[in-house]
């Protein structure tokens, strides 16, 4: 039996679409909504005959767990803020995912799968990302970035767009994904998130522009995800310990030091040079690494930080607006009041009121 791809661009109507394993390989396959018990019936395995194997190589389509790879793809909200476009073979389905608006949008996955996201093309305006078991980031220009989230751990990311975002989604299978010799077969992969890596980043976006044209070489399309899947595994596994975001930032220890102390002190005037004593660093050094970490100098993420810790208290009707200032560390309501507006566009109260 030959190895089958499905292909397709999906509709903002079927958030979880299936995958028709008669069909041939076609740019024009249209998505069918169904349900995760049928998705669970076709949850397969390897032939009866076969041993299961770790090995990540193409398979017949009707022996790939699709509809599951699919069906726990990311969240994105609202749907048809942007268009998605989907490949999947045996072990592996990438998703090309484009804003078509300015909109704000929220994404979120958690999965029994490996998730690797290449940021084609974005900046946004205001956003955060957070991957579980890493501090957040609030980097604003994440073009030509990657981020991976291993199996089990939770993504999470909303973003205010200045220019219209273009990301690129791969999931694996970890059955299928390849070993190690270094590391051994029961290693876990490190999460990683907005990192650099020139052989990664060129295999991601060549499949991405492969789906992108519509192209049906599909034993070219599973080379690549192979290449993309060793490259991987073997980058993860000098990498335990888990590197800066981008050369020249913080560590990840660095970071975790100075975001516990910040949200320790959240209503305190924070002194640059007590963070950088923190890490380490001159004071010179800590900011150009932090601003290249978290793309924000120092104190406007503390600002953020303050902001986010307002809103959280602002769900509480019974605080006043002056009281949640001094909580946050606001000396006049005015002050906080103006901070809050330019950070989110609204005043505290019009928040408090919109939750209501």
């Amino acid at each position: 039996m030959q190895a089958m791809l499905t292909y397709s661009l999906r509709t903002n109507s079927a958030r979880h679409p299936r995958f028709d394993n008669s069909v041939r390989f076609d740019r024009d396959v249209a998505f069918v909504p169904q349900t995760a018990s049928r998705s669970m019936e076709r949850y397969s395995r390897s032939g009866e005959d076969d041993e299961p194997s770790r090995h990540f190589r193409p398979r017949p389509l009707s022996h790939f767990r699709t509809g599951d790879v699919i069906d726990q793809a990311v969240g994105i909200f609202p749907s048809d803020a942007v268009t998605r476009r989907t490949l999947a073979w045996d072990g592996m389905a990438i998703e090309v995912v484009q804003a078509i608006r300015h909109d704000k949008v929220d994404f979120c996955f958690r999965a029994p799968l490996h998730l690797l996201v290449a940021y084609e093309e974005g900046v946004r305006e205001n956003g955060e990302t957070l991957i579980e078991g890493l501090p957040h980031s609030t980097l604003r220009d994440v073009k030509h970035k990657l981020a991976f989230v291993p199996a089990g751990h939770e993504y999470r990311e909303w973003q205010e767009p200045r220019t219209r975002g273009r990301i690129v989604y791969f999931y694996f299978d970890p059955a299928k994904m390849p070993i190690d010799p270094r590391a051994g077969a029961d290693t876990p992969l490190a999460p990683r998130l907005f990192f650099e890596d020139k052989a990664l980043w060129e295999t991601a976006v060549k499949l991405g522009k492969l789906i992108e044209s519509g192209s049906e070489d599909r034993h070219y399309c599973e080379a690549l995800g192979v290449v993309l899947a060793h490259e991987l595994v073997r980058r993860s596994a000098g990498t335990r310990r888990v590197e800066p975001p981008a050369r020249g930032g913080l560590a990840a220890w660095q970071q975790r030091t100075v975001c516990r102390y910040i949200e320790e002190h959240i209503a305190a005037q924070i002194p640059l040079a007590t963070l950088a004593h923190l890490v380490r660093l001159s004071t010179y050094h800590f900011c150009r690494a932090f601003k290249r970490s978290f793309g924000v100098p120092p104190h406007r993420y503390h600002n953020a930080r303050r902001i986010e810790h307002a809103k959280t208290l602002l769900a509480q009707p019974a605080r006043s607006v002056t009281e949640i200032a001094l909580k946050v560390g606001f000396s006049e309501t005015s002050s906080f009041t103006a901070t809050f507006r330019k950070a989110t566009g609204t005043t505290p109260t019009a928040y408090r009121r919109s939750l209501a």
